[in-house]
């Protein structure tokens, strides 16, 4: 556990709520929840890639610009970025403490 955090703070950025809304619009936002969980709410302009699906539609993320990521509580987006990580990207950003604990714009279906 120690060493997949000292991992995890190497491969990602933990961002506060006030840090992620400062530079999300200029990044690429990526949801890592299950459909149904994004389709209750999500952050507005984000993407969805289940954690599930994401080994193989990580492609569909360009490693040129910013990722940020989020999930219900943190876990699963920081593996995402622990994963990105391995595959050469370098700008890989997290919110801590994942969607819960959003209070910006939301959009839902």
């Amino acid at each position: 556990m120690v060493v997949t955090m000292l991992r995890l703070r190497k491969a990602v950025t933990n961002l506060t709520q006030a840090q992620f809304i400062e530079g999300y619009r200029k990044a690429q936002l990526v949801d890592v929840r299950e459909p149904k969980d994004f389709d209750a709410g999500h952050i507005l302009g984000a993407r969805n890639i289940p954690y599930s699906q994401f080994r193989q539609r990580f492609k569909e993320i360009r490693p040129d610009k910013p990722v940020y990521l989020y999930d219900q509580n943190g876990g699963k987006s920081a593996r995402a970025a622990l994963f990105l990580r391995k595959k050469g990207y370098d700008q890989l950003f997290h919110l801590q403490g994942g969607f819960r604990l959003w209070t910006g714009k939301v959009k839902s279906k």
